[in-house]
């Protein structure tokens, strides 16, 4: 807790408040203070269909919406949102919720979700980047690999939440630097988090093998897992030093590139928490975690 929130309760507390009163003042401090630092996170978010399902990997996402303190916005870097040549920032005071996928049920087409949008966090997260001019984008909505999975942490839709494009001509490293300059945003309460996959091959899909995998696909997520677990960053965003396994893994990356946001906005020597692992059809990895 920040000094100055504590001051302030303990001067209430003396001064024999209600309980609702100091309730409220602790939410007063929530919505208009700087926030709890919060953690940078990547969610394999796998099929639109997870938005929908009842299974261990939307577990796992409802225990951690319970389970972090409750965020002033959530930064979402998805696999989803390619921008050529330029990085865009989304100050949309109301996203749509984007259904940008096909050959799905019409119940999936029908979820909405209806988060408002965060324009002054945006406006934060375009200063804060010093490494690459950031643009303001005036009418980006929610893509699905925004809002599958943060309908299970957040599925009363109260939570603000804005995107920021990934620059398909940046390199590896750039990206890298740039989520380098969202660890100030994670003090003012905003969320940091990466959605893709460790491994996303839809032209290998085993549709007779829902949770199987493939020899490379498993070497992969491992080389992922250890590199996380030893905090050897620079491995990661050189991935590519695998050669075929790489490529195997990625044929494109659209999918790795978040998980490089989630690492870059991490500070040095902190804790790494799984939040879900597994494998599907062959060659997606569910793989998620939190850094810090």
């Amino acid at each position: 807790m920040h000094r100055r929130r504590f001051l302030g309760l303990s001067a209430l507390a003396a001064g024999g408040v209600s309980a609702m009163n100091l309730k409220d003042f602790v939410q007063q401090t929530r919505d208009q203070g700087p926030g709890p630092r919060m953690p940078s996170i990547f969610i394999g978010h796998g099929s639109p269909m997870n938005a929908l399902a009842d299974s261990a990997f939307t577990r796992h996402l409802a225990e951690l919406g319970r389970k972090l303190e409750r965020p002033k916005a959530v930064l979402v870097v998805s696999a989803h949102w390619l921008t050529p040549g330029r990085t865009m920032v989304s100050v949309n005071p109301k996203p749509e919720t984007i259904h940008d996928f096909g050959g799905f049920p019409q119940e999936l087409f029908e979820v909405q979700y209806p988060a408002p949008g965060a324009p002054d966090a945006a406006h934060r997260t375009a200063a804060a980047v010093k490494s690459f001019a950031v643009h303001e984008d005036h009418e980006m909505g929610l893509d699905h690999g925004a809002w599958t999975i943060l309908k299970h942490i957040y599925p009363q839709a109260d939570v603000p939440v804005f995107q920021l494009s990934l620059n398909w001509g940046a390199s590896m490293e750039e990206h890298f630097k740039l989520a380098q300059d969202l660890q100030a945003l994670r003090n003012e309460g905003i969320l940091i988090l990466g959605s893709g996959n460790v491994v996303h091959n839809l032209g290998r899909l085993n549709w007779n093998d829902p949770t199987g995998a493939y020899d490379w696909a498993l070497e992969f997520d491992r080389f992922v897992q250890e590199k996380l677990t030893t905090g050897d960053h620079q491995a990661l965003v050189h991935y590519e030093t695998l050669g075929a396994t790489a490529r195997l893994a990625h044929p494109t990356n659209d999918h790795y590139l978040p998980l490089l946001y989630t690492l870059g906005a991490s500070g040095s020597g902190e804790p790494l928490t799984e939040l879900h692992s597994g494998m599907e059809m062959g060659s997606i990895s569910m793989r998620s975690f939190q850094l810090g």
